[in-house]
């Protein structure tokens, strides 16, 4: 009998044990993103003297429907036009090429651009970033413009 109660109340002693870390791990990991972000955001200020601002990445698509292109004049009036009333403190636009799967699984190639801004977050800012989007899309009867975003540490 004493053999038996020692080991229930090991057996509890364990598991009271086994519960109590699992609410500290529980505890510890709930705080951990906050923890990564002070610190990153430490990083970026203190040891960069830098800000923490969004970074959108915009994929714009040269082909057209109909089997022309964007021409670099059109793409030009478009940035002037659409893009830098809405971010005027600047931007950067790289051109390549680029590619996609098709409904049907054909692989298309296409000219492409690139636009990268740089900018504190608000919802001003998604805003116009969905305005840019949306008249790409009808400026140049596009199915879809891809955007990328992240978080980056900016120094000026």
């Amino acid at each position: 009998m004493k053999f038996k109660m020692r080991h229930t109340i090991l057996g509890i002693s364990l598991a009271t044990g086994l519960v109590l870390n699992c609410a500290l791990a529980i505890g510890v990991s709930a705080q951990h993103p906050d923890q990564e972000a002070i610190s990153k955001h430490g990083f970026c200020k203190n040891q960069l003297n830098g800000e923490n601002f969004s970074r959108t990445e915009l994929f714009f698509g040269l082909s057209k429907p109909d089997g022309s292109v964007v021409s670099e004049e059109e793409f030009q009036f478009f940035i002037d036009s659409e893009v830098t009333p809405l971010f005027p403190d600047g931007l950067t636009l790289l051109t390549g090429t680029g590619q996609f799967q098709d409904s049907s699984e054909t692989v298309l190639k296409e000219g492409s651009k690139l636009l990268i801004l740089l900018y504190p977050f608000n919802s001003d800012s998604n805003r116009r970033i969905q305005q840019i989007r949306q008249a790409y899309i009808s400026m140049f009867q596009q199915q879809s413009v891809l955007r990328v975003d992240e978080q980056s540490c900016v120094s000026f």
